[in-house]
């Protein structure tokens, strides 16, 4: 016969919480990161270099965010 146990407590409820919490802000502190240096980087062409790449300036921010997540996914 097989017993399953699990055991929770208070002591080991907060350090979970605070390692997640902190994993959490380093993912997304990588996340923001990421955009910003897409952004900057395709904000650095001119309209005609973007242009040559099918871009519009309007389109940098949402281009950014889609390589982000793509990035970060894999």
């Amino acid at each position: 016969m097989a017993v399953a146990s699990t055991q929770t407590g208070l002591k080991g409820a907060p350090v979970f919480g605070v390692a997640a919490l902190i994993e959490t802000v380093k993912t997304r502190v990588a996340r923001y990161r990421l955009y910003r240096q897409t952004v900057n980087e395709l904000s650095a062409l001119s309209d005609r270099e973007l242009a040559d790449l099918g871009l519009h300036r309007s389109m940098i921010r949402r281009l950014a965010q889609q390589a982000t997540e793509e990035q970060t996914a894999q």
